[in-house]
């Protein structure tokens, strides 16, 4: 049986650790266009036409807008194009302003600030893969396919969602499939129905090992279908904050003294941001490090993927995972 392998990985393909590049870049808004219903692709590139950092296929860019809201987006362009960055943003219309801001006021000539590229999902060019992306989840899927395509490997790519016009980067994925028949497989929900993840998996060729991104029902189904799968790994990136399966309630007390309950299925991020929306935040996952506080008193269950031990003793807590035990108090710095 296969194993799952978490969302950072310690080594590529090549034996090389993603690398995360940490200065900011100041980049300008190069050209803007819609790739969907609701999607819009932006291209990034410097004022001075300079190299960029280099990425390999599952990278992201941490963006930070006007506003002072932080992102993240993988990034989908061609990782030997080292002029620009391509980033894609759907549209959420109730979610927390980010890809309201982008979509709705950053246009061509704009200036955003970005960090990274950063590597939490990286493609080790395993000699057979099944490449599954839900929707705008072919963001960092569509960069593997193109290199598992240029390096010769046994691969497909299953892109699914709502109606076709919902699916981003039509037009690539339509040049991909004239380029590699048979390899690219387009699943519309109101044309073929929702896609059973066995079925799926049933895809892959022998042993190979699976990349999925998407949301989180079709993640939780493929990890379900899986362990019947005779595939060889699990590799995955959420969209957003992963289930709390094993929460308990704590509470959180403030600078002011006021006490905030978290339940056992809710982050301390959630309790925080419900109280103040200004709350920094980006990936909800452990690893980014922008919802980093400091714990004036208390035990901390540590959960995240970015701090270091030295961190950790110095009372740094990631809020978006990591938790305390049932009943006890953590005492925060702000």
């Amino acid at each position: 049986m296969g194993v799952y392998l978490p969302l950072t990985t310690a080594r590529d393909g090549y034996g090389r650790r993603p690398a995360a590049e940490e200065r900011p870049h100041r980049l300008t808004v190069a050209r803007r266009r819609m790739v969907a219903e609701d999607v819009v692709s932006l291209r990034l590139t410097t004022p001075e036409g300079r190299l960029l950092p280099p990425w390999q296929p599952g990278a992201h860019l941490d963006l930070h807008l006007p506003s002072g809201r932080q992102r993240q987006y993988s990034l989908v362009g061609d990782p030997a194009d080292r002029y620009a960055y391509t980033i894609a943003v759907r549209l959420i219309p109730d979610g927390a302003g980010g890809s309201a801001e982008v979509h709705r006021e950053l246009g061509e000539g704009d200036r955003v600030t970005v960090r990274g590229p950063r590597n939490a999902f990286p493609f080790a060019g395993d000699r057979a893969v099944l490449l599954l992306a839900g929707g705008i989840g072919i963001t960092p899927i569509l960069p593997m396919a193109r290199e598992a395509a240029w390096r010769g490997l046994d691969w497909r790519l299953v892109h699914s969602g709502r109606t076709r016009a919902s699916l981003p980067f039509a037009d690539e994925l339509d040049r991909l499939a004239r380029r590699h028949p048979g390899r690219v497989e387009i699943l519309a929900d109101d044309e073929h129905g929702v896609p059973d993840a066995a079925a799926l998996l049933a895809r892959a060729p022998e042993g190979a090992a699976v990349y999925c991104c998407g949301p989180a029902p079709m993640l939780d189904a493929v990890r379900g279908a899986f362990e019947d799968n005779g595939s060889g790994a699990l590799h995955f990136e959420r969209f957003g904050a992963p289930p709390i399966v094993d929460g308990e309630p704590f509470t959180l007390r403030l600078r002011d003294g006021r006490e905030l309950a978290v339940p056992a299925d809710r982050s301390a991020l959630d309790v925080l941001r419900a109280d103040n929306p200004a709350t920094p935040y980006s990936c909800r996952q452990g690893f980014c490090g922008v919802c980093k506080l400091r714990v004036r008193s208390g035990a901390v269950q540590h959960r995240d993927r970015k701090l270091t031990p030295r961190q950790r003793a110095d009372g740094e807590m990631l809020v978006c995972v990591s938790r305390a035990a049932a009943g006890t108090c953590l005492e925060l710095d702000v």
